[in-house]
């Protein structure tokens, strides 16, 4: 029994599956090649490249993922505007062929590292279209029996780019210099989400204007409107409890591979012991989706999202001659990391209904990015003062305790949030 109050199966029902698995595939591989997730998860083979290369420290280094954030702050408040003037569909091509063109830019860094952190701010403002907006908005509109799972699936992209682009980062550096990993990551926008965009981006309504059998009169999308939701307890519970967990969670994706190498281990190994995180990132995301469908979800994400706290401990305790405990440790980090903007999308879209989203999820998106951006820079400072990174990962631990406690008094969902989709698509023809 859902808190929604509808009983929901144990079975999977794939009614919303059939009609909308293309714009789940197309959302997944989106994000996985957006900058927040593909220079966010390369950046750690990078760090060790970038200083051999131009002589920068990690201190000095670790306010690029800070401008990053910061870029994306600007760009989630741009986004929703620009979708809703200009159309999500040519939005999002141009901002993808837009980020290829900033990554490539990369490759014309000189010794300043100003031009890092230029370009790092510019990624996320070229490329805001393929940002979790647009993406989970696509999806919330696509699905509501099948939310959580949906959106799991979609999110999962960042799992994608958790295990797969560090090692091919290490690999492509390793051939031919850090320009090829800047080079490989202008390439994966162009290669293999623009044609698919441009082939199967579209809303349900965008599908019922062109479908014959459309009704001349919609109805209106429900929620709560943007005024309102401002000035929810609930609205700023959610941002502060998940805005700890990102910060946190920002802080050891960028900071586990380096901490590996600190304890021995070679830039391969590193890479290796990190790829449990994309797997158990991706399998987190994916159970806490099917769960959150049948179960509270405040409940599910104070479970999963506490996970991390332990592989904080265990990275802290554990040697280089145990890789098998540093891989446990990064597979834990990574449930927690593959649970967040599942959790948070599926709340906001629950709690708060679907009329307002774009705005109140960039809202969102917008608060947890600037506590994603300070926390690289602060933890730089830290190491810098510290040499060690044991004092990163007790407030990072405490932070994963903390965080999703404040979840436990959200309380049922709102009534408005059970409008099924499924019944406006059932008109719809499938393509």
């Amino acid at each position: 029994m859902s808190n929604a109050g509808n009983t929901r199966s144990v079975a999977i029902d794939l009614t919303e599956f059939r009609r909308g698995w293309r714009v789940v595939l197309l959302a997944m591989l989106g994000l996985a090649v957006a900058a927040n997730a593909s220079l966010l998860y390369a950046f750690g083979a990078l760090v060790i490249p970038l200083q051999n290369a131009f002589g920068w420290s990690r201190g000095e280094l670790q306010p690029a993922i800070s401008f990053l954030f910061g870029g994306a702050v600007v760009g989630a408040q741009m986004v929703g505007w620009f979708n809703q003037r200009w159309g999500m569909r040519r939005v999002t091509v141009l901002s993808l062929i837009a980020l290829s063109v900033t990554f490539a830019l990369m490759l014309l860094m000189g010794r300043s590292i100003w031009w890092l952190y230029l370009i790092c701010a510019l990624l996320p403002i070229a490329g805001m279209g393929t940002m979790h907006i647009t993406w989970t908005h696509l999806v919330n509109l696509w699905f509501d029996r099948n939310r959580g799972l949906a959106l799991a699936l979609m999110l999962s992209g960042t799992g994608l780019s958790a295990s797969l682009i560090p090692s091919a980062v290490t690999w492509s550096v390793a051939r031919w210099g850090w320009q090829a990993a800047f080079l490989l990551l202008a390439l994966l926008p162009l290669v293999l989400v623009v044609p698919l965009a441009l082939r199967w981006l579209e809303t349900p309504q965008d599908r019922q204007a062109a479908s014959k059998e459309a009704v001349v009169a919609q109805e209106p999308v429900s929620g709560m409107a943007y005024r309102d939701a401002m000035r929810s307890a609930r609205f700023w519970t959610i941002n502060i409890a998940l805005a700890m967990v990102v910060a946190a969670m920002v802080t050891m994706v960028s900071n586990t591979v380096p901490l590996l190498r600190d304890k021995g281990l070679s830039a391969a190994e590193a890479s290796q012991v990190f790829g449990s995180f994309g797997l158990s990132l991706i399998g987190g995301r994916v159970l806490v989706g099917y769960l959150i469908d049948r179960l509270w979800a405040p409940g599910v994400a104070a479970v999963a999202l506490v996970m991390p706290a332990l592989g904080c401990l265990l990275l802290s305790t554990t040697g280089a001659n145990q890789p098998g405990i540093l891989a446990l440790a990064t597979l834990l980090i990574g449930i927690g990391a593959g649970a967040e903007f599942d959790i948070a999308a599926y709340l906001m879209a629950r709690y708060f209904g679907m009329r307002d989203y774009g705005r109140l999820f960039g809202v969102h998106v917008a608060l947890i990015t600037i506590a994603a951006a300070l926390a690289p820079w602060l933890f730089g400072l830290i190491y810098t003062a510290t040499g060690s990174y044991t004092t990163m990962l007790a407030i990072c631990g405490t932070a994963f305790l903390i965080g999703p406690m404040l979840l436990l008094p959200l309380g049922r969902y709102p009534s408005f949030t059970t409008r099924n989709l499924a019944n406006e698509l059932s008109s719809l023809s499938c393509h």
